[in-house]
């Protein structure tokens, strides 16, 4: 089958366009038919091997974590699903390919392109796992950093649905985006703590770092000189602010309820990501460029 695959460190270049076996489904697994790959930051952070200690890289690998597709192959004592059922979720072997072997999956909802549906599990279950972290509670204000990005988005409306205010930073370019999302956004740059401050005048309850730009230190003091209930999810220098780094850890079974639970709201309407760009399989290079430069309006998709 075709796959990206790179078997070292570096910049877009080290992503090739190669043949590797098809994978076949032991025994409790599912293979799936890859229709569209989520792309996500994490990926090229792998790629250059920023987040090894959090994210172990074996080479040679295949990038991708999410993907929407349809069941392709079973193994022996699997259950759940039917080849040619519409699934959604997390693979075991790499998202960027023709086939894989399923992780975490779910149902697609008929109603849901795959693309969208592509989009929406990485992004979804860390927007949910660092607000449940956070302990969020209605009426509460979140600060929350990287707002215009997939998890943010995501976690905006995730939020604003629990009751609670957001204050989002984000370039003054997506503050009309916020607003409609039901955020306060405030720009980024010198000054940010005093107009998170104006924006927020009652304080700020909690914080959620999804931008990874050297926000940990206002983030601190905005919370009165305390790391408590300030989570990132980018910021690979937390450990230096006390602040927790939240990469993962969810039970398999909270997951698949939370995946089909946010693709349900999104067949619905009620939860909105959308795919800024599809790129083809032979474009992962271009697509993992694309999102490293951090100006998607959305999420990026691969299609295989």
């Amino acid at each position: 089958m075709r796959a990206i695959v790179y078997t070292e460190f570096g910049g877009p270049d080290v992503l090739s366009l190669g043949r590797v076996p098809r994978p076949d489904p032991g025994p409790g697994e599912i293979r799936v038919r890859v229709v569209a790959a989520g792309v996500n930051p994490l990926d090229h952070k792998r790629r250059r091997g920023w987040v090894e200690q959090f994210y172990p890289t074996t080479f040679p690998a295949v990038p991708g974590l999410e993907f929407a597709g349809d069941v392709d192959a079973l193994g022996e004592g699997a259950d759940g699903f039917a080849v040619g059922d519409e699934v959604m979720g997390w693979t075991r072997t790499g998202a960027y390919a023709e086939y894989a072997i399923a992780g975490d999956v779910v149902a697609k909802p008929a109603g849901l392109p795959f693309a969208e549906a592509a989009a929406l599990p990485v992004a979804g279950e860390t927007a949910r796992r660092v607000l449940a972290e956070l302990g969020l509670r209605d009426g509460e204000t979140l600060l929350l950093h990287g707002a215009a990005g997939a998890v943010g988005r995501v976690a905006v409306q995730l939020a604003v649905a629990l009751g609670a205010r957001v204050v989002g930073t984000a370039s003054p370019a997506n503050h009309e985006l916020l607003r409609g999302l039901g955020a306060v956004p405030v720009a980024y740059g010198e000054g940010l703590a005093d107009r998170v401050r104006a924006a927020a005048p009652q304080g700020v309850d909690a914080v959620f770092d999804a931008a990874g730009h050297g926000t940990l230190p206002v983030s601190v003091e905005l919370r009165g000189g305390t790391a408590d209930r300030v989570v990132t999810i980018a910021a690979t220098d937390a450990a230096e602010h006390g602040v927790p780094f939240s990469a993962g850890g969810t039970p398999p079974e909270q997951v698949r309820a939370w995946t089909a639970e946010h693709a349900r709201l999104a067949a619905e309407g009620r939860l909105v990501l959308p795919v800024a760009g599809t790129f083809p399989l032979a474009d992962a290079a271009r697509a993992q460029e694309t999102s490293e430069a951090g100006h998607a309006r959305g999420k990026l998709v691969i299609t295989p």
